[in-house]
């Protein structure tokens, strides 16, 4: 808990209060922090960040000229398609399953690759990796990246002002950092090139592999349907992009509890499956809660799971090797006896009725 204690970079309002409270800054004092975090030149150690936001901002020009000059209802669905579903479905599958918690394994390097650029690259893993790992560890507590009690804009802008690593951490702590990106594939800076730049990720890897990224799935997306689809997929992306920056406010009910009985079975924090983002990308926020590390978190039959059908059609043809599934243990440890539960009280209330009958006669004739 040390590490993660220390590992994100903390804010100028800091985690905690002098009595150990939450630190809840001003809606002032968290723009303030998200501009100051992406001056590069004030600090060039904050380039990930602000390229991060760059790529966002460079989608924008495209949404304009979809809607512009491009609109048409096909396309229209086009861009939902990618952007709330393949790219929310993908975020879930590279980044959420095995980019933090590794909950499967690809048969080799290739297909960790081929997985990784299945969409536009929009989001640097270092900055959700090891931020997530903080987040299961401190959920709903002080020191969670984005908790939700801190309101919309601390989680909105979390990405900037909660998640970075810090940029003093001790070679010890750095590579402990490392060993969390390791199995992402990503060939992360040395220690002394860490000092420089205050990131993992390599500057001039990181904007190489963007634009080939972009320029590769830029031309694919022309051939196959000409600049009204390229404007279309990526205006779609530019939504999920500053969509997905909300699902955490929304996924922790905005700070409230919204827990529903029989449904979020997990109690440990105020995570809760929503069906919206579990259709659309697999997320069923409060099961994933309960089992960190399972491939798969749609447990009930109506819960979708298409990250989960990505992952077990890979393994069906020995692109993943092995994962972890915890639906049997969903429904040993919490389902079934919540339905066991449910009936035998059905069962206690039926019984008392005749009971209950008699002492309103009794009652009356009083």
């Amino acid at each position: 808990m040390a590490f993660l204690d220390d590992v994100l970079q903390t804010p100028s309002y800091g985690w905690r209060t002098a009595t150990g409270e939450f630190s809840k800054p001003s809606a002032s004092a968290i723009i303030k922090e998200f501009f100051s975090r992406l001056n590069i030149f004030k600090d060039k150690k904050n380039w990930l960040p602000f390229f991060s936001w760059l790529k966002v901002l460079l989608l924008f020009p495209f949404l304009v000229l979809f809607i512009t000059k491009y609109f048409s209802f096909g396309l229209l669905a086009a861009g939902f398609v990618y952007g709330m579903i393949l790219l929310g479905t993908h975020g879930t599958v590279w980044y959420h399953r095995y980019g933090t918690h590794h909950a499967f394994t690809f048969k080799n390097n290739w297909w960790r690759f081929f997985t990784q650029n299945l969409m536009l690259s929009i989001i640097p893993e270092e900055i959700y990796v090891v931020s997530h790992h903080v987040h299961h560890a401190k959920s709903d507590e002080p020191g969670d990246p984005y908790f939700a009690e801190g309101g919309f804009l601390y989680c909105f802008l979390a990405d900037v002002n909660h998640q970075p690593i810090a940029k003093n951490l001790s070679e010890k702590d750095y590579n402990h950092v490392r060993t969390l990106m390791k199995h992402t594939g990503i060939d992360g800076n040395s220690y002394s090139a860490y000092q420089k730049w205050g990131s993992y990720a390599k500057p001039a890897a990181t904007v190489a592999s963007w634009l080939l990224n972009w320029s590769f799935w830029i031309a694919v997306f022309y051939l196959i349907g000409g600049m009204g689809l390229v404007c279309a997929l990526l205006g779609g992306a530019f939504v999920w992009a500053v969509g997905v920056r909300t699902f955490n406010y929304e996924g922790h009910g905005k700070g409230a509890d919204k827990r529903q009985e029989g449904i979020d079975h997990n109690r440990k924090d105020m995570s809760i499956n929503q069906v919206w983002p579990g259709y659309v990308a697999g997320e069923w926020h409060n099961n994933h809660h309960l089992y960190p590390r399972s491939a798969r978190s749609g447990f009930l039959p109506y819960q979708l799971d298409l990250a989960w059908c990505y992952i077990k059609m890979l393994h069906s043809f020995g692109a993943v090797t092995s994962y972890q599934d915890n639906k049997k243990d969903f429904y040993k440890d919490y389902h079934l006896p919540y339905i066991d539960k449910s009936n035998d009280t059905a069962k206690m209330t039926v019984v008392k009725e005749p009971a209950k009958i008699e002492q309103v006669k009794e009652t009356l004739h009083s």
